[in-house]
């Protein structure tokens, strides 16, 4: 009997800084980032708002253009899945490493960064003119920091 299960990831959130995109020895784009998402709450004992910062890794492949408008402080929008991946270190040491595979961004708002989101090429409703959804690549094999070029 075939179980089902569900692996996707949405996120709202801000890069932490500027988005680097580097090729395979293969010539595929490999984009990586990361976004900031933050959560609020007001602790019950002491009655003081609190605040979180998650920090989520984020890998997106075959969009080389994007990545000069995925800018430090610009809001996105990320949907995709997690990906967690083992390998072995220099030292010989087995790590494991978790990302969101992106399958699509979209740039949000004109907060933070360099450019605007109407000079970027794209809107808020994800128009994708300048390449903002890109398909993961089609593997079957599990991806290590080995794969990815830096």
């Amino acid at each position: 009997m075939a179980s089902r299960s569900v692996n996707k990831v949405i996120l709202v959130g801000h890069l932490g800084k500027d988005a680097e995109t580097k090729f395979t020895p293969a010539g595929v784009a490999v984009t990586k980032f990361t976004i900031a998402t933050g959560r609020r709450w007001k602790d019950q004992q002491s009655g003081e708002w609190k605040e979180e910062t998650d920090w989520h890794n984020v890998v997106l492949w075959r969009a080389e253009n994007l990545a000069n408008y995925l800018l430090k402080g610009k809001q996105v929008y990320v949907e995709g899945r997690l990906q967690t991946d083992e390998y072995t270190d220099k030292e010989g040491q087995k790590r494991k490493t978790t990302r969101v595979r992106c399958d699509r961004v979209v740039l949000l708002g004109s907060g933070g960064g360099r450019a605007s989101a109407s000079s970027a090429g794209t809107t808020s409703r994800g128009d994708d003119s300048m390449g903002g959804h890109a398909p993961a690549p089609d593997t079957s094999e599990p991806l290590t920091d080995d794969d990815i070029p830096f």
